[in-house]
């Protein structure tokens, strides 16, 4: 994982996201799982450039799952936007770069 992307568990989740100053994408993925091993690259590669403005991050729900059961996470991946300790907005399903930097910036504007 580059050092733009941040590791969410259960444990650190509520300051690492709900507390944060700034906004926070959550990936919630999984090992076994196709479609998130094919989003992680295109995570990895435009979180550099929201680096200081957007927190982003992931979150294996195998070994944290309490925090996808609490937030209804059913299918993965599933990218949940925080703001503010709330969440404001959500897309389930793998997405190519260019619609993935659409959706957070339209989450955060």
């Amino acid at each position: 994982m580059s050092n733009s992307i941040k590791e969410f568990t259960d444990q650190n989740f509520s300051d690492e996201v709900l507390s944060s100053d700034l906004p926070v994408v959550v990936d919630f993925w999984a090992e076994w799982c196709g479609p998130c091993k094919m989003l992680g690259p295109i995570i990895e590669s435009i979180a550099p450039e929201y680096d200081g403005r957007v927190a982003i991050g992931k979150l294996n729900i195998e070994t944290s799952p309490k925090m996808a059961a609490k937030y209804g996470v059913t299918s993965i991946p599933t990218l949940l936007f925080f703001k503010d300790g709330n969440i404001v907005g959500q897309h389930s399903g793998l997405l190519a770069k260019g619609p993935l930097k659409a959706k957070i910036d339209g989450a955060f504007k």
